[in-house]
């Protein structure tokens, strides 16, 4: 369960980016890994982080539902650092609390919190970014995650064929980010808020 208190632990996303950024420049990470690799994703990540703060677009029309969703919510990301699809999603995430003043967001390092990850796993995996919506009383009343779900099933099609290896087939999803523009996810979440808004009615 998560309680009010695990929740206001969490970072605000400026919170999580500036963590991010000082980790990166004392040459560390998110986690206990930090060799050069993972530094590389960290790199690119809050390169891509930087771009969707600057360039994505809340949908006017989602934007104005937003604006009225009548309870609050508490919107609970795990993530790490160095997690390409959580660089792609998270600032999306971040612009769509912003756009309702019910929406509470906070993020928790996967890594550090293994008990509240090990209850939202996807296949059997630790699969990040998890987001964890729960109402005004920390009850949870809906999950998304790790990715909008065309990626997730270009992800399970492609292990399941093995027909890319990673590094090849992280560069088809990366463009297919790029493509988007984070469309799907928006989408894909007012759906989550429409089915939540009747669960609250009830």
């Amino acid at each position: 369960m998560i309680t009010k208190e695990l929740f206001e632990k969490g970072y605000s996303y400026e919170e999580y980016r500036a963590l991010i950024n000082k980790l990166y420049e004392s040459g560390k990470t998110t986690g206990t890994d930090h060799s050069e690799a993972m530094l590389d994703y960290t790199k690119m990540n809050i390169q891509r982080m930087n771009r969707l703060d600057k360039t994505i677009e809340i949908n006017e029309e989602i934007r104005t539902d937003l604006a009225t969703i009548p309870d609050q919510l508490n919107w609970l990301v795990l993530t790490e650092a160095w997690c390409g699809d959580a660089a792609q999603n998270i600032p999306i995430l971040s612009k769509m609390a912003n756009a309702s003043s019910k929406i509470h967001l906070r993020f928790l390092l996967r890594d550090e919190n293994l008990e509240v990850m090990d209850q939202y796993l996807t296949n059997g995996g630790r699969a990040i970014p998890k987001l964890i919506i729960l109402d005004q009383y920390f009850n949870e009343i809906a999950s998304w995650g790790p990715r909008p779900s065309e990626v997730q099933n270009m992800v399970l099609e492609n292990k399941r064929t093995a027909n890319l290896p990673y590094s090849e087939f992280a560069k088809v999803v990366q463009k297919w980010y790029a493509k988007d523009k984070g469309e799907t996810l928006q989408r894909e979440m007012m759906e989550i808020l429409q089915r939540i808004s009747c669960l609250l009615d009830e």
